[in-house]
């Protein structure tokens, strides 16, 4: 277990280096985190979000003694809802994150993001009360236990809203596409995970699949991954192997041309073609699968 939790966390250091990007997706390989200035703020999501006419709300969710601040949008639908859990990206709680939050709920679902960062920052804040290379040291040190009883507070609380019909799923991105693999080896009654450019649950340095973990999978677990993306494509081959060996289903779908991160990065003012292309058929597929759930 302890080198399980070792090599997960070694993965997840090197997923910043391949999340840093600027917000055309061009890739920062010189440095291990990126600057607030392109990962944090950013202006068209945030605006995009405040022109939405959905129900947004934060609550605090508890899970012992901790409570997790959470981003939750309403469908402007008659009946009631799937839930979506959005695992943000390890640059915490970003503009993007809630806008994409949000998109879920123009979708139709019942939309809900936490701040895994919550009372982990100074005097007790989360994301916001960081900055820079401190968000992704942050989530670095983020103990994988109480990720997974963050995660399960969530789960409880968004699956008995008046607006949920009970379903539940997880989604997330690049470091939260990792932890949204991981969750789906916790939760026995998630619906479905989707899992964005993220790593399945290793054992070594080799990226060799944690089969123990993933036998714990009961949902199926469906993949989007960038072409350009040579380090988690790496691991996709063995994981693969160890999910058909398994009996479980995953489905990866490859984005050719695409880079890293390419869901925020396609959304973007200045996003390349690739990655926008990439974007808006990762989305009409995801929501194919969610109608069906």
């Amino acid at each position: 277990m302890k080198a399980t939790i070792s090599l997960l966390m070694l993965v997840c250091l090197c997923s910043v280096t391949a999340c840093a990007q600027d917000m055309s997706g061009n890739h920062n390989h010189s440095n291990a985190t990126a600057s607030p200035d392109t990962n944090v703020s950013q202006d068209w999501a945030k605006q995009r979000l405040a022109k939405s006419p959905r129900h947004q709300e934060w609550v605090k969710v508890k899970n012992g003694a901790r409570e997790v601040n959470s981003f939750v949008v309403y469908p402007e639908n008659k009946n009631k809802a799937t839930a979506v859990i959005v695992i943000h990206e390890i640059f915490g709680m970003s503009d993007w994150v809630q806008s994409l939050t949000d998109q879920l709920a123009e979708a139709g679902y019942v939309a809900i993001a936490p701040d895994l960062l919550s009372g982990m920052g100074p005097n007790g804040g989360g994301t916001s009360s960081l900055t820079g290379n401190a968000i992704g040291q942050a989530i670095q040190n983020l103990p994988l236990d109480q990720i997974t009883g963050d995660l399960n507070a969530v789960y409880d609380f968004i699956s008995k809203v008046p607006a949920s019909n009970g379903k539940v799923v997880v989604t997330g991105y690049c470091w939260g596409g990792g932890q949204s693999f991981r969750y789906a080896t916790n939760n026995p009654n998630l619906k479905a995970a989707f899992v964005f450019y993220g790593p399945a649950p290793a054992t070594g340095p080799d990226g060799t699949p944690d089969k123990t973990a993933l036998a714990k999978i009961t949902a199926p677990v469906y993949g989007f991954y960038a072409g350009n993306d040579a380090r988690i494509n790496a691991t996709l081959p063995k994981t693969t192997e160890a999910m058909n060996e398994l009996k479980k289903k995953y489905e990866p779908v490859t984005y050719e041309g695409a880079g890293h991160g390419f869901m925020r990065a396609g959304e973007a003012p200045d996003a390349n073609e690739a990655n926008k292309k990439a974007r808006d058929e990762a989305w009409a597929r995801w929501k194919k699968i969610l109608a069906g759930i």
